[in-house]
């Protein structure tokens, strides 16, 4: 009896050990306060190389360096980039120099905030060309037109690119109060534009909150969209349920506009939009909450569209494209996306690669630029079929992926 008592007491102390080895994690505003163990660290010295899993050596070198936080960028003739900056500018990148000065005479964009933080607003965001570019010159540009707490609005905003400049710009579309958030641009094949929102209101078809809404390339609603001449719902509105949409892009070979967001502690995803259909947030969801419990009682998407990719735990991922070109050739078909940081840890931001098979059905994916301990906001392909990666930091960089050169053959 002694004995079953003295090995119950052992047990007790170490239970009592180990939960007392259970860390207190401080919290702010209901979310843990991040480690910054990782966090602030600089770029090497560029370029640097890095194997890959396909087998391809890529070289990685900075285009342009010093900005602040930027978000988007696009590609104009005459090897001219413009890149938008969540501190309110457009920044242009010409023949691989960057401009003293942001443009003048574009919309005045609200920041607030550091990157990275909650409820940090967002400034200028996605910057893209209307699809007949080269007929109109149209540059359409989202930012954040008022800052006013939970009745934020964004704006869309289009200019006629000059050959220097962006002359004319003024805005043609602008969400209710309270749809904020990261707006996300892209045109599909017929000329329309999608607009990403976040707020609360997703599963309210009469809010713009949390949705995808589609346009005609003036502004205006198109007449065949889900919701349109529905009295009871906004007619903007193409998807629904949604969180935080990062990314935007048009996939190159259906034509299907493909969407990913950020779900809390785990859950990120890449959707397929279909008009008029719901994708679950907040009733459905791969995450937990950012105290602990899952978001949902049975995680997943149970009497929602599912998404085609999901992440646990959340890479807080942001921006997306498709490689079309044939200068990375193992990479040809491939979706990259940005992460901003895994598992909640500041300074693991990195590039990653999703293959697919030819039903668009996940083979693999891969991690890459980890070393780089960077937040990446966007990834774009250029005109000359290389990558170029955003960092969201400050001083934040505009990085090109290239096939880096073969070994000198030694005698």
């Amino acid at each position: 009896m002694k004995r079953i008592v003295a090995v119950a007491l052992l047990v007790g102390v170490a239970g009592a050990a180990l939960t007392a080895r259970q860390q207190n994690v401080p919290f702010q505003g209901g979310i843990p306060v991040a480690p910054t163990g990782l966090a602030g660290k600089p770029l090497p010295r560029m370029p640097v190389e890095f194997d890959t899993g396909e087998g391809m050596r890529i070289k990685v070198s900075a285009v342009a360096t010093g900005l602040g936080y930027p978000f988007s960028i696009a590609f104009l003739p005459d090897n001219v980039m413009l890149v938008t900056t969540r501190e309110g500018e457009m920044r242009v990148i010409r023949n691989g120099v960057l401009e003293p000065q942001p443009l003048a005479g574009l919309p005045k964009g609200q920041f607030a905030g550091t990157s990275g933080l909650p409820g940090a607003v967002h400034g200028y965001m996605d910057v893209v060309l209307h699809p007949q570019f080269a007929q109109n010159k149209y540059v359409y540009l989202s930012y954040t037109k008022t800052n006013d707490g939970p009745r934020s609005v964004v704006a869309v905003a289009r200019g006629t690119w000059d050959g220097k400049t962006i002359v004319g710009m003024k805005d043609i579309f602008a969400t209710d109060p309270g749809a904020a958030g990261v707006a996300r641009l892209a045109f599909d094949r017929t000329n329309h534009f999608y607009l990403t929102t976040g707020g609360g209101g997703a599963q309210d078809v009469n809010s713009q909150q949390g949705k995808v809404l589609r346009l005609m390339d003036d502004g205006t609603v198109p007449k065949d969209n889900p919701f349109a001449g529905r009295a009871d719902a906004k007619p903007q509105i193409f998807t629904m349920g949604h969180r935080n949409s990062l990314g935007l892009a048009m996939n190159p070979t259906t034509g299907e506009m493909w969407q990913n967001e950020n779900g809390p502690n785990g859950g990120d995803e890449i959707n397929v939009l279909v008009a008029g259909k719901n994708y679950g947030w907040p009733k459905v969801s791969y995450g937990r909450n950012y105290q602990g419990p899952w978001q949902t009682e049975v995680p997943g998407h149970i009497g929602f569209e599912p998404p085609l990719v999901y992440w646990v735990p959340a890479i807080a991922v942001s921006g997306m494209s498709f490689y079309t070109g044939s200068k990375l050739p193992k990479w040809k078909g491939d979706v990259f996306v940005g992460s901003m940081r895994t598992g909640e840890i500041p300074g693991t931001g990195h590039v990653e690669r999703v293959l697919f098979n030819e039903k668009f059905e996940e083979l693999r994916r891969e991690r890459l630029l980890d070393e780089l301990r960077q937040r990446v906001r966007d990834i774009r392909m250029g005109p000359d079929e290389l990558l170029y990666v955003l960092t969201d930091e400050k001083p934040g960089s505009v990085l090109r992926i290239e096939p880096a050169a073969p070994a000198a053959a030694t005698k």
